[in-house]
This record gives structure tokens, sequence and C-alpha cells, in this order.
């Protein structure tokens, strides 16, 4: 009788133990699924860039962005590139840095996926800037409706399907809008009367090249997250596209207003 009670009580030590192990076991499971669940989400913009401007011109459409992501207030990388070529198509991104990334992979794995799904080997078919803009469209309105946006505000640039030049806008929430000059960010209340006041149908290649550096110029002074290194991109009705290297614009520093002494103290009021 005595060694029957044993065996029981072994048996029930057992499952007991079998029992935490497997509670325990589950629970670390679901704390590594929390963890690895919140780690693929953006909750919120941690390095950003700021403002990409676009203007149409005759002919064909230019970008320009600096390449500065900033961490907070920190000028943390000074050589982020935030206009992309996907096929004959410009997309410029503003906002999160990592989903403007994820965002480039996604086309990059779109057009590959289309141009090795394509009836023959010799199809020079790609998606025009326009069914790029409104894809786009769906997938920033599909990630919203998810509670997990993508934090960005999205100058997708090009020609449409009549070959006319196309310049379009997305935001993280999925509204879009097509005209012939878009900014996003701070661009889009100090850059866009600049561009409004200057643009005409016949702009010259030359001229809207000159424009967008002249606003670049102004978010440099103005926006603390701007920089003056930036690049140039266009795309053109032949459908060749060019995206610079980066370059710094030159600057000036001798305005009344830079160097009027501050509350009438001696020196330029800071510390």
């Amino acid at each position: 009788g005595k060694s029957i009670q044993k065996r029981l009580a072994s048996c029930v030590v057992s499952i007991i133990i079998a029992s935490l192990l497997f509670f325990l076991i589950l629970i670390m499971a679901l704390s590594l699924s929390a963890n690895a669940s919140s780690k693929e989400r953006t909750t919120r913009p941690i390095v950003t860039g700021t403002s990409v401007l676009g203007i149409k011109y005759d002919g064909g459409v230019m970008l320009a962005a600096d390449t500065l992501c900033s961490y907070g207030s920190m000028a943390k990388y000074k050589d982020a590139r935030r206009i992309h070529a996907i096929r004959k198509t410009l997309v410029g991104g503003g906002g999160e840095y990592s989903d403007f990334q994820s965002v480039v992979q996604l086309l990059e794995a779109e057009a590959l996926e289309d141009e090795c799904t394509s009836a023959s080997l010799y199809d020079t078919h790609s998606n025009n800037a326009k069914e790029t803009w409104n894809y786009l469209r769906a997938v920033m309105y599909n990630r919203r409706n998810k509670m997990n946006p993508l934090w960005n505000d999205l100058v997708v640039a090009g020609m449409d399907a009549e070959g006319a030049p196309f310049l379009g806008w997305v935001d993280k929430i999925g509204t879009t809008f097509e005209d012939n000059l878009v900014a996003t960010g701070f661009g889009s209340y100090l850059a866009i009367p600049l561009l409004r006041e200057k643009y005409r149908p016949d702009l010259q290649e030359g001229e809207a090249r000159a424009l967008l550096e002249d606003c670049m110029r102004v978010l440099f002074y103005r926006d603390c997250r701007a920089l003056n290194r930036i690049q140039i991109a266009k795309v053109d009705q032949e459908g060749d596209v060019l995206i610079s290297e980066p370059y710094e614009l030159d600057t000036q520093w001798d305005s009344a207003s830079f160097v009027t002494p501050v509350a009438d103290l001696e020196g330029d009021g800071g510390w």
C-alpha cells in the first residue's frame, strides 16, 4: 500500500512540475511574440527626414531633397538618400527613414515580380508613375486601417500612360493628390508659396533646378531639421531618369537679420 502511495505522490509531483514548465514556456513564448511584434511596428517616427520638393517643367518632372536624417533634434545621418528610382519612376520620401526604406523595397519587389511574370522576356512594359502612385495610395491606406501606418509623406514623379509629366503626393493615411508642384514637411509651408510665385507651365529645366535650389536654401535657413547638402532628380519625356550625387548649396549668413545684435546686446545673443 505504501509503495502505491509513493508512486502516486511521485506522479502528482511530476504532473505539477510538467504543468509549471508548460506554463513557463507558454509565458516566455507569448513574451517573445509580443516583443517581436512590437519591434515590427513603427509606433512613432524616430529617425526622420524632412522636406521633399517636386515641380513639373516643360518636358519633365524634377525632385529635390536634402540628405539629412535627424534622430530627434540631433543631425544624425548626413548621407541619407531620400530619392530613389523604381524603373522610370522617382519616389521621394519624408518622415521615418526606415519606413521609407520599406516602401522602396516593396516597390522594387513589385517591379521585379512584374518583370518576371510578364508574357515575354522582351516585354518592356513597366508601371508608369501614375500606377505607382495609385499602388502606394492603396498600400498606405491598407497599413493605416491596420493601425500600423508607414510614417511617410511620399512624392511620386515620372510619366503617365500617355507620356505626359506626372507629379503626385501620398501621405501616411492614403490621402493623395496630383499637382504641378508639391512638397512635404516644412516645405509645404515655406517652399510652396515660393514655387507658386515662380511657376509657369513653360518652365525650362535649368529654371526649374534653380527654383528648387532656392527653395532648398530657404529651408536650410529656416528649418532646423534641414541641410544644405541636397540631391536633384529628374525624369524627362524620353524616359531618362537621373539622380544627382549629393552636393552642397552656397549659403550667405551676412543678412541684416542674421547679424543684428539680439535684444540690443553685444554679440549674437548666444552664450
